[in-house]
């Protein structure tokens, strides 16, 4: 009878096994998946290549950061945490976006602040554009001068027409 009840157990323990799902981590830690890996290295930028962000940075290097990526989440590090530890070992390069302090400021205001100044010229340029253009005529004012001039411009034209006739 005992070995039939231990029999039992072990196809219990088999079955057991097999039903029970591998996400099941030991030490209490939740397992990580590559989306969550990736959505955080897309934030950075490989530190060795130039701008290649981590999550698609084919070498060995951005593969080992990824790695750790992974172990930090699964020790439960956020995000933002993750970020400052690459800040703090590669500086502010190997983010994605850079931070919204010191000088960086200019990175986010000056790119608006141009569009905003080329669509005002934009705007005048094409109003003066669509307003009637006034002209200004001058009344030419007769005088025995311009009387003079014109008729030896005219002597001289006719004498040129009939020399070269």
């Amino acid at each position: 009878m005992r070995k039939r009840l231990f029999f039992y157990f072990l196809i219990c323990f088999a079955i057991f096994l097999v039903v029970t799902p591998r996400s099941v981590v030991a030490d209490g830690e939740t397992p990580v998946t590559d989306d969550q890996i990736n959505a955080v290295a897309h934030q950075l930028y490989c530190p060795v290549c130039e701008n290649t962000p981590l999550d698609v940075c084919p070498t060995t290097a951005c593969a080992q950061w990824r790695a750790l990526i992974g172990e930090k989440l699964s020790q439960g590090w956020s995000s933002d945490q993750i970020k400052d530890y690459f800040v703090t070992q590669y500086g502010d390069r190997v983010l994605a976006e850079p931070p919204r302090h010191g000088i960086n400021w200019l990175v986010y205001i000056l790119p608006p602040l141009v569009i905003l100044i080329a669509a005002g010229f934009l705007f005048a340029a094409i109003r003066r554009m669509r307003l009637p253009v006034t002209k200004i005529t001058t009344p030419v004012v007769q005088s025995p001068e311009n009387d003079s001039l014109y008729a030896e411009i005219e002597a001289e034209l006719k004498l040129r027409k009939d020399h070269n006739d």
